[in-house]
């Protein structure tokens, strides 16, 4: 006790208690905070793994086509044969390899919609009875959103362009019904017709139908915002991001009105109404009456 007495007499005791202060809160201060340094260190380690990843799903599935290094491919004419994907944006990417439009087994004129490759198949069904089943589809499903989410980033590592949608901008409870029929009639209906039904164009091009559920709002917006193939580019500007949610919500919104008569003919309107009636009604009336004048009237009997 007088030990420790002693040194508290000396002059330079308030500093050395002071400085253990210090030490002691700093090493209370290391241990509780959070390691912002380590968790950025391996958050850019995942992102360049991510990418890694990306392109080399490119380099199975693209290349061949786009070219190694992205820049497109011409014949030996000059004629494209696949578009450079540089500035194409990540919004691009997502709708053209999650519809199935790419990659493409035989380009043509316009390049149809089908089911996705596995790789980046995101619509799996997962809703199986069976435990081994359904958690075999719930991990092929989370590694293709994974894949396509790898691509994407690839992609836009190479010269930018519109990003994915986020989840609000889609929503289509959030959206005027009345303002996107409006706006659809305006700039869409030309060619995807006023019901979304679809309809053909040029030089063997067509308009795709809006009116499947399997047509995600995701990918409304990601159409208009890129313009795929036949389409015009909607930015920003020509149609703002609450449009473009109005449009999705009127096209969402007819695919739930039904169908009074049982089958829809298309929705097309009147036109094909009438004439289902007039082939169906008619028809039954032409058939009735050849019934009936076909009966042969019985011999009279010999008086």
């Amino acid at each position: 006790m007088k030990r420790i007495t002693a040194w508290r007499r000396r002059p330079w005791a308030g500093y050395a208690v002071v400085l253990a202060a210090l030490v002691a809160i700093g090493v209370v201060y290391a241990g509780f905070s959070p390691r912002t340094d380590r968790a950025e260190a391996q958050s850019t380690a995942q992102a360049a793994e991510d990418l890694k990843n990306g392109q080399k799903l490119f380099d199975k599935n693209c290349a061949s086509c786009h070219g190694l290094n992205a820049q497109g491919t011409k014949d030996a004419q000059g004629n494209a044969i696949a578009p450079s994907l540089i500035g194409v944006g990540a919004a691009s990417v997502d709708f053209q390899v999650s519809t199935g439009r790419m990659p493409a087994a035989n380009p043509g004129a316009q390049v149809p919609r089908k089911t996705p490759i596995p790789t980046f198949n995101t619509s799996i069904k997962t809703d199986y009875e069976e435990k081994d089943k359904r958690e075999a589809a719930e991990k092929q499903k989370a590694q293709a959103e994974k894949n396509l989410a790898d691509l994407r980033a690839y992609i836009a590592s190479l010269g930018g362009g519109p990003e994915v949608p986020p989840a609000s901008a889609v929503d289509p409870a959030k959206g005027n019904v009345a303002l996107g029929g409006k706006l659809f009639r305006t700039n869409c209906a030309q060619c995807h017709s006023f019901t979304g039904q679809g309809g053909a164009l040029t030089g063997g091009k067509y308009a795709p139908p809006l009116s499947k559920s399997d047509v995600t709002p995701t990918q409304m917006y990601e159409a208009m915002l890129t313009g795929p193939q036949a389409m015009p580019v909607f930015n920003d500007t020509t149609l703002t991001p609450q449009d473009k949610q109005a449009i999705i919500s009127y096209l969402v919104k007819t695919r739930e009105e039904p169908n009074p008569g049982g089958n829809s003919l298309g929705r097309i309107g009147p036109v094909t109404e009438g004439l289902a009636g007039w082939l169906v009604g008619i028809g039954l009336l032409v058939l009735a009456a050849m019934w009936i004048t076909a009966k042969k009237p019985k011999k009279l009997k010999k008086s």
